[in-house]
């Protein structure tokens, strides 16, 4: 009788060991087939300002400083308040008060601005692309050759120029008037040069 109840617990202890044995061995050959965790591309995150932290429009909720902006958002600034939203590392979109975009970019930070009222100006840093439209087609656009910029503030249906020199749209319309307004002066006179009537 003694000699049973021996057997029982090596033979116990045998199966035990060759059990673990079998499942170490599975283990080690199927690490290297093991399909490795999948690793998400970094997040783009889009950060806005305010100025003086004062509330604007996005996808219609009040938002201030701070916010994370998603692509695809709708962005509004009131009269008085304008905005900027930062790519860290791509570039900036200044957007004046009184205007409304909506902002696209994707995992590169390229970005697209789609104009829907007012101006805005489109920063963007070399190796990042940019471009700007409106509902009359597009306003300007940057390859990510160097860094570029796009502003709809200077001439709002043309792209801005580097370097700005040139006259604004307003500036030139007001020059054109004052002097339609001086020849009408003249034609009005007659042919007397002087003030002073004969």
């Amino acid at each position: 009788m003694k000699s049973n109840h021996r057997r029982i617990p090596r033979t116990i202890v045998l199966v035990l060991v060759l059990l673990l044995v079998q499942v170490y061995l599975n283990l080690g050959l199927a690490a290297p087939n093991a399909v490795a965790p999948r690793v998400s591309p970094q997040q783009i995150n889009a950060i806005l300002t305010t100025q003086a932290n004062k509330p604007i429009s996005v996808n219609g909720v009040s938002t201030m400083s701070g916010a994370t902006i998603l692509s695809g958002a709708t962005i509004e600034t009131p009269g008085g308040v304008s905005a900027t939203v930062d790519i860290p590392g791509h570039g900036t979109l200044m957007i004046p008060a009184n205007t409304k975009l909506v902002l696209n970019f994707d995992q590169s930070g390229n970005m697209a601005v789609t104009l829907v009222q007012g101006c805005a100006v489109l920063n963007t840093k070399k190796g990042t692309r940019g471009e700007m439209d409106n509902s009359g087609g597009a306003i300007g656009r940057s390859d990510g050759s160097n860094d570029a910029t796009i502003d709809t503030c200077q001439t709002p249906k043309s792209p801005a120029k580097a370097g700005g020199g040139g006259l604004s749209t307003g500036a030139g319309l007001g020059i054109g008037a004052a002097g339609f307004a001086g020849e009408i002066a003249l034609a009005l006179r007659g042919s007397n040069p002087s003030p002073a009537r004969p």
